[in-house]
């Protein structure tokens, strides 16, 4: 059994609930699990650490699981247009993959969650491309072959899946959100097998 890592970052619960659906999207593929993986808050105080392991949600991400995975599906809520800086300072930490092109020529996929309608997913979603691209990962979208992304009036991008989830993550995930993040993880996990 070969692992797809969903790696997230998430505040109000939002993306970890996108990181599960996504997952089961991957579960729904023979010969590959979803690996879920999530990274600590990052402090302003710089002596706090975090626990190595959460007291609740999935483990810790490391460079290790990056590593192992045969694809990758990244997920931040929205930070002014960009990923949030937790998930920023993992994904900085990870030069030596870089060195090392451990990464390149595995595919990768992205979601987010958002606050409001016009918040920036698609630029969240593009901009977590830059690293990966970095690495030389294969990014793949959603196709409009996905009705749901027709259909959808809350989140949804050719980009990755996303999410409105309202100021305190009081949104649920709509049918074509969820629908989009099942899509995305099948996708994702049929590509993975198919570069194997």
């Amino acid at each position: 059994m070969q692992d797809i890592l969903v790696l997230y970052y998430s505040r109000n619960g939002a993306t970890a609930k996108m990181a599960r659906l996504i997952g089961r999207g991957i579960g729904e593929i023979t010969g590959v699990q979803a690996r879920l993986r999530t990274v600590p808050p990052v402090s302003t105080v710089c002596e706090a650490v975090a626990d190595a392991i959460p007291e609740q949600g999935d483990p810790y991400a490391t460079v290790t699981d990056l590593e192992q995975c045969i694809g990758l599906a990244l997920g931040s809520p929205t930070r002014f247009g960009n990923m949030a800086a937790p998930l920023k300072y993992f994904i900085d930490g990870t030069g030596p993959l870089w060195l090392s092109g451990k990464l390149a020529g595995k595919p990768a996929a992205l979601f987010t969650a958002c606050s409001t309608p016009h918040g920036g997913h698609e630029s969240t979603l593009l901009s977590m491309m830059i690293p990966l691209l970095h690495h030389g990962m294969l990014v793949l979208g959603l196709p409009f072959t996905e009705t749901a992304l027709s259909q959808t009036t809350g989140g949804g991008t050719p980009y990755g899946a996303s999410h409105y989830s309202g100021a305190d993550g009081e949104q649920e995930i709509t049918r074509e959100e969820h629908a989009l993040c099942i899509a995305l993880g099948r996708r994702l996990a049929q590509t993975a097998l198919a570069l194997r």
